[in-house]
């Protein structure tokens, strides 16, 4: 009699573990992959409640116990990620491990102004906009800067994480531009007319938005030092429209080319623009500080994009009356003449 108890006990002892078998290996209920967003701070259980309330994981109870009796789901990093149909709990709680996070890119584009990289950055859904409202002089205070931001991030793609902040990319942006600067200015020609690495970055800034033309951006710096250096006025267009701001409609007016109260018009004021007027990236930096050597004084863009480099004055003039009758929307401005409001195709009155 006690044998056949015990060996009733024996089978209802092992029915009951291939029954806890069973349930806690049980899929789960998710047919088709399910995105989850893990938050800095979430604890397993408050996941799996989570998850058990949207109504994939099949119990939160199991999920609980297996980690419990494995040890996994301690070491569960914040992000999102896609989870493959039905998982046990088990497999679950390895993929949670081992899984690597979703990551997004953002990319901030060489030339582009601030106030355009921050539009972008503000319409990033997967990041938190902790900085609000996200404008240039709040950017300023966050990353602890007492002059302009514009040009103060550094152009690249941004790998993130959903959840990620913005300030936390606008300061690894920020201190990746700094980086970049202090390496390219430890590694200068000499003799450059520059006081400072942050006026070599608004050199940089400028001949970012003269050329595209990779090539061209030593020659163009050269152009513009050796100008500062005979102290002849930069003269060139995209500061002028720069410092006009909302105020530039697409034509830059003689009336824009005499304004005195403009501090970045390079037609009236000698020397560098008070600060970079768009993000500069490695090649434009290096060539500010690697400018080439010549004896170019002017350039004129030839319309397709490229530039025509002259070292005198008649020289340019006619290259002026050469490229004007063929010059396209890519048109980018040069130093100009002396006679400069007679021969500059963009300047109306």
């Amino acid at each position: 009699m006690i044998l056949r108890l015990l060996a009733l006990l024996f089978v209802l002892a092992l029915a009951a573990a291939a029954g806890a078998f069973y349930w806690l290996n049980q899929p789960n209920l998710n047919t088709d992959p399910v995105v989850i967003d893990i938050r800095q701070g979430d604890t397993l259980n408050q996941l799996a409640t989570r998850w058990q309330d949207e109504g994939w994981l099949r119990s939160a109870l199991s999920l609980k116990i297996i980690s419990r009796i494995s040890g996994l789901g301690h070491n569960i990093r914040p992000g999102e990620f896609v989870v493959p149909p039905q998982l046990s709990n088990h497999a679950l709680l390895v993929f949670l491990e081992e899984a690597r996070a979703k990551t997004y890119r953002v990319t901030l584009i060489e030339g582009q102004p601030l106030a355009l990289a921050l539009a972008e950055l503000a319409e990033t859904r997967e990041l938190v906009q902790d900085i609000t409202p996200l404008t240039a002089e709040r950017v300023a205070g966050y990353l602890g800067l007492s002059g302009t931001t514009e040009g103060q991030l550094y152009p690249d793609t941004y790998v993130f994480h959903r959840n990620d902040t913005v300030s936390s990319l606008l300061t690894q942006a920020h201190e990746r531009l700094q980086s970049v600067l202090e390496e390219e200015w430890q590694q200068r020609d000499k003799g450059l007319p520059y006081a400072s690495a942050e006026e070599a970055l608004i050199m940089a800034s400028i001949v970012e938005k003269e050329t595209g033309v990779a090539s061209e951006r030593p020659v163009i710096a050269g152009v513009f030092v050796r100008r500062l250096q005979k102290g002849m006025r930069l003269e060139t267009d995209p500061t002028v429209i720069y410092g006009l701001g909302a105020d530039y409609e697409g034509n830059l007016r003689r009336s824009h080319l005499r304004d005195d109260s403009n501090l970045y018009n390079t037609y009236r004021h000698k020397g560098l623009p008070p600060g970079p007027i768009a993000l500069a990236g490695r090649a434009a930096i290096h060539a500010a500080l690697h400018p080439a050597d010549g004896t170019e004084l002017y350039f004129v863009a030839k319309g397709d994009g490229s530039h025509y480099f002259s070292s005198t004055l008649a020289e340019h003039s006619e290259a002026v009356k050469r490229y004007q009758l063929n010059r396209r929307s890519d048109y980018r401005s040069s130093p100009a003449t002396q006679t400069r409001t007679d021969q500059q195709a963009e300047v109306t009155e």
